[in-house]
C-alpha cells in the first residue's frame, strides 16, 4: 500500500466535478482531504492524501491529470525544536490529528509525526516559534 500526498489544482469549469468522489468510486483508493479552498467559478486547491497499490494510485493519477487537473506531489513535514520547548501546551490545544499531545506522566509535550496532517495550526499556536515546514 503506498500513501502519497498531492495537491490538486482545478480550474475553475471543473470545481463542481466530482473527481474525488471518482477516485473512491472508480478507484478504491483511500483518499484522505487534508485542505480543501473550492469555490465554484474560481480555481480550486485540494490537499489530499491518497492510499492505494501502486499501480493503482499510479491510475488514479492518470485520471486526474486526464482530466486538466494539475496534480503535484507535496513532501512536507513539521519541524520540531523539542530541545527548546517549555511544554506549555499551546500547540496541542490546537492539534486535531492528536499528533500534538500532553503526557500525564511527565506533563510534558509529546508530538508523534505518524499523526501530522501538516494543517500547520502549531506554527502560529507556539509562543516560541519552534515549529517549522520541512519541504523534502
Amino acid at each position: 500500500m503506498t500513501h502519497k500526498r498531492f495537491v490538486l489544482t482545478f480550474p475553475p469549469e471543473l470545481t463542481s466535478e466530482p473527481i474525488t468522489y471518482k477516485l473512491i468510486k472508480d478507484f478504491d483508493i483511500m483518499v484522505n482531504i487534508l485542505n480543501a479552498d473550492i469555490s465554484p467559478g474560481k480555481i480550486g486547491h485540494l490537499v489530499l492524501e491518497m492510499s492505494a497499490p501502486g499501480k493503482v494510485l499510479k491510475s488514479g493519477i492518470e485520471y486526474i491529470k486526464g482530466q486538466n487537473v494539475e496534480c503535484v506531489p507535496l513532501e512536507k513535514k513539521i519541524f520540531y525544536q523539542a530541545d527548546n520547548c517549555i511544554h506549555c501546551g499551546s500547540c496541542t490545544a490546537v492539534c486535531f490529528s492528536g499528533a500534538l499531545t500532553m503526557s500525564r506522566a511527565t506533563n510534558e509535550m509529546v508530538f508523534n509525526p505518524e499523526k501530522c496532517v501538516v494543517c500547520e495550526l502549531c506554527l502560529k499556536a507556539c509562543p516560541l516559534r519552534l515549529f517549522s515546514i520541512d519541504i523534502e
